[in-house]
């Protein structure tokens, strides 16, 4: 079971998140204004340099075509890339072209759960992908994902059940319910990011690191109680 977390705005927060056992964590990158916790492509380079050796480095985007991807890529080198556009998603070329970029990076599509339409339209990235992210949908966000409510666990256990690629289950997922989420669906792993953060007024939010460190042993202890 991996534990994925999102989104880091800082060196410290990275290294304490890492510190907390987290096997991967995430940034949004400049890629479209006004991502929840976007941060400069500068600052994803510290953030990323820092990591190194500690956790897998995740950049998420929400670009509308492959080109600026391709950029992030070569900007940033993570190990995993995270497509979580509406207009954009990964298809057999663009993962392939990725690889070339970047020996190793793993390609991670966002599927949206907003019905069961979400099962075939998994099964479908599923074919090239090398990992899918189930994820809640506000449409006020520019993207999946963000939307910091639970999305159907039926639909994503379906999900699971239907496709060999890795699934990692996010939305809504906080310490107090990723057990249950664990049980229900079965992912390979589980990310966090709106509950696993102080939100502010302003719309800004930080880490809240007990928070990470009770989420990542909530769903350690879950998936060894059910050999996962």
């Amino acid at each position: 079971m991996i534990t994925q977390i999102y989104s880091i705005q800082s060196v410290a927060e990275a290294l304490a998140c890492a510190a907390a056992g987290a096997d991967y964590i995430g940034i949004a990158c400049a890629t479209a204004a006004g991502l929840p916790a976007e941060i400069s492509l500068e600052l994803g380079r510290e953030v990323f340099a820092a990591l190194d050796g500690k956790a897998g480095r995740v950049a998420l985007t929400v670009a509308d075509c492959a080109e600026p991807v391709y950029e992030l890529i070569r900007a940033l080198r993570p190990d995993v890339i995270h497509l979580c556009g509406y207009s954009f998603m990964a298809d057999a070329e663009f993962c392939s072209r990725a690889k070339e970029i970047h020996p190793g990076i793993l390609v991670e599509q966002a599927i949206g759960i907003t019905g069961s339409q979400a099962i075939e339209q998994a099964v479908h990235y599923g074919q090239w992908c090398d990992e899918l992210i189930l994820d809640s949908v506000d449409p006020a966000i520019g993207g999946v994902g963000a939307a910091g409510f639970v999305n159907d666990w039926e639909v994503c256990a379906e999900i699971v059940r239907r496709t060999p690629c890795p699934v990692i289950l996010a939305g809504g997922l906080g310490f107090d319910n990723v057990a249950a989420a664990i049980a229900q669906v079965r992912p390979y792993g589980v990310d966090s990011f709106t509950r696993t953060s102080n939100k502010f007024g302003d719309g800004s939010s930080v880490k809240d690191i007990e928070k990470v460190t009770l989420f990542i042993k909530n769903a350690q202890a879950a998936a060894a109680q059910l050999q996962l």
